[in-house]
């Protein structure tokens, strides 16, 4: 099932999360404001993907009584102190994780584009004899969408999430409606799929369920970040949903349409009904809000890192004109993109391999393999060690093998 059919479900952490105006994004940081002495304030129990990343950085920050960490930061200062084979390549670390993280927040917004295009050509389609080429559609598109990105504030984009939101769930509900009108049995379709498509199955996986860039930004910018974590914390609770309403929507998506199903279970609904374009355009325009939250991210990695600092003494005007010029450059950026290679699917599994399986597995994984490794903590029989070494090998592997499958498949598709 394709991941953007849940266009808001980062939006739906930021919701939950409710930024506070006050605060300023370090990107992959663990929140300040706690006592980094007595540890107070932090969440205890970091989840999912947090662990290990997370709960490492916390420890580092206790160690080097500092409040906060960014994840570059923490990968860079952990090889550091890991074996000597890793920390020659520790000066590196934090470029590759900012290039990573750019990378895949970029080619969410590149998927938006085509599915936010796509929908809407094919509801278009059914008023108009002549048939535009979906690309013209993301032409319409790139105005609107540089104009939602020049909003600079995080808080502000809290209550366009909420509306996406909403017609998120409505929209679902319509769509189940037409799914399970008519639903065949699934012993009619094929159980088990094809050994050679396992790679884009995992890096759609990866793609649909790694958040990495937003969720690390929104527990900084939460008025309570101890409410982030922990078993019943604001991330669990929206990652339960989540996970439910992917498994749920993929299994009968699958089992209505089978091997016809779409890049996204919208497209596969009738074209001639006006409920079913509805759903389209409640979808189109979730994502369209969707996409302003998700550039969020790389926009921040390359003003703060790589160009605020970079402009000295410039006058306040200069630095605004030179911050909305990068808004508009990187917009412009994913729409050629989108433009160039318009496959929902192809590019869903494409930067779910590249990027997730490093962001994702591979490297927090080296993070707390370093981290241990002066005091070699590793528990009883060095299982933690084997599982951070396993870990990292399955990164890379998926990370080669993924990337490797969705640009062939990608290849194919103009053949």
């Amino acid at each position: 099932m394709n991941p953007a059919l849940f266009p808001s479900h980062h939006a739906w952490l930021l919701i939950m999360a409710a930024p506070q105006p006050s605060t300023v994004t370090v990107l992959g940081g663990t929140p300040c404001g706690a006592d980094v002495n007595t540890w107070e304030g932090f969440p205890r129990a970091p989840s999912a993907w947090q662990k290990p990343k997370v709960r490492s950085q916390y420890q580092m920050c206790r160690q080097l009584r500092v409040p906060i960490l960014s994840y570059p930061r923490t990968l860079e200062l952990a090889m550091k102190q890991g074996p000597r084979v890793l920390r020659g390549f520790s000066t590196y670390a934090g470029t590759a994780v900012n290039a990573f993280l750019i990378v895949y927040q970029l080619g969410i917004c590149c998927v938006y584009i085509v599915f936010v295009a796509t929908n809407i050509k094919q509801v278009v389609d059914e008023y108009h004899e002549t048939k535009l080429d979906v690309r013209l559609y993301m032409v319409m598109l790139l105005l609107p969408l540089i104009l939602i990105n020049w909003v600079r504030n995080l808080k502000l984009l809290a209550p366009f999430s909420s509306f996406a939101n909403v017609i998120t769930f409505v929209g679902l509900g319509i769509t189940l409606y037409y799914v399970f009108d008519g639903i065949p049995s699934p012993s009619e379709r094929n159980m088990v799929g094809h050994v050679v498509d396992l790679p884009l199955f995992i890096g759609t996986t990866l793609f649909a369920l790694e958040a990495v860039g937003v969720i690390i930004a929104l527990e900084y910018n939460m008025k309570n970040p101890v409410d982030f974590g922990g078993y019943c914390g604001v991330f669990n609770r929206g990652m339960v949903t989540i996970v439910f309403m992917y498994v749920f929507v993929g299994f009968v998506g699958y089992v209505k349409y089978g091997e016809a199903a779409a890049g996204s279970i919208t497209l596969n609904l009738p074209t001639d009904q006006k409920l079913a374009q509805s759903v389209k355009i409640m979808f189109a325009i979730a994502i369209f809000i969707t996409y302003a939250l998700q550039c969020y991210v790389p926009l921040e990695i390359v003003w703060s890192t790589y160009i605020k600092d970079r402009l000295g003494q410039a006058s306040s005007t200069k630095k605004l004109l030179v911050e909305y010029l990068m808004r508009t450059c990187i917009v412009i950026g994913t729409f050629l993109l989108a433009v160039a290679i318009p496959r929902l699917e192809l590019f869903i599994s494409l930067f779910g391999a590249l990027c997730l399986s490093a962001l994702g597995i591979a490297f927090p994984a080296t993070v707390e393999l370093c981290l241990l490794w002066p005091s070699k903590s590793y528990g009883r029989f060095y299982w933690i060690l084997v599982k951070d070494i396993l870990l990292i090998v399955c990164g890379i592997l998926g990370l080669v093998i993924g990337t490797y499958v969705s640009i062939a498949n990608i290849v194919h598709s103009f053949l």
